[in-house]
């Protein structure tokens, strides 16, 4: 194995840093127009949409393998 595979280049740094920033950006955007949902829909009742996202957080993580094993990850 030659020491130039290990390096880290400037290109592949660049790529993973643009790739970190974009998903970044995207859950920001994603947060926001929830926020904004909270406020139309439930006049800023946090407690409903919080319970909401439990449970459709639930949801997703159970529909693929019909079970909860990546909670025990955590």
């Amino acid at each position: 194995m030659s020491i130039s595979k290990n390096r880290i280049t400037v290109k592949y740094l660049s790529k993973n840093i643009s790739i970190v920033i974009g998903l970044v950006l995207v859950w920001r955007g994603i947060w926001y127009v929830l926020d904004a949902l909270d406020i139309w829909l439930f006049n800023g009742g946090h407690a409903w949409t919080a319970l909401l996202g439990i449970i459709l957080g639930l949801v997703i993580l159970y529909l693929p393998d019909q079970d909860l094993k990546e909670i025990e990850k955590l």
